[in-house]
């Protein structure tokens, strides 16, 4: 049995500790916010926090979220009102949608550590997110205006 915390919940989990991550969050605790992209940690869909770092869930081991806090899109804001989910929408950045959970994860870990990023250190941070639809300037635009508007 693996205990962990999830969006501030102590979830019991019997699954088997190589289990990735994501499959734990989707199947088991039922939330599906986060997306199954590539399952190699290449594309970015399944970001997660995991005690405030940026993981992909599709290959992170459940056992290695133990004892750690572990936040998903479900759990960014409990109203739905973070900055960066509030920018999402202001901007209409989605298209399909399929990939903007994990970007909106990997933003609010750059927000939270970098408070005014520039253009550069938003490409820089967000690379490893791919989008089909190609909203990267729209991506950008919001990461700008959630940083405007945490500053505010």
């Amino acid at each position: 049995m693996i205990t962990l915390t999830i969006n501030k919940k102590i979830h019991k989990i019997d699954a088997d500790p190589n289990t990735p991550l994501l499959w734990v969050l989707r199947d088991i605790v039922g939330l599906v916010g986060t997306k199954y992209g590539c399952g190699v940690a290449q594309c970015g869909a399944c970001v997660v926090h995991l005690d405030g770092e940026a993981v992909r869930s599709c290959v992170t081991k459940v056992s290695r979220a133990q004892g750690k806090k572990v936040v998903t899109i479900e759990g960014l804001s409990e109203t739905g009102t973070h900055p960066l989910q509030k920018a999402w929408l202001d901007l209409d950045v989605s298209q399909c949608g399929y990939c903007q959970a994990g970007q909106i994860m990997s933003a609010a870990v750059l927000l939270k550590e970098n408070k005014n990023p520039t253009e550069q250190d938003i490409d820089d941070a967000m690379s490893g997110n791919i989008c089909r639809c190609g909203t990267y300037l729209r991506i950008r635009e919001a990461i700008q205006l959630a940083a405007k508007q945490q500053e505010g």
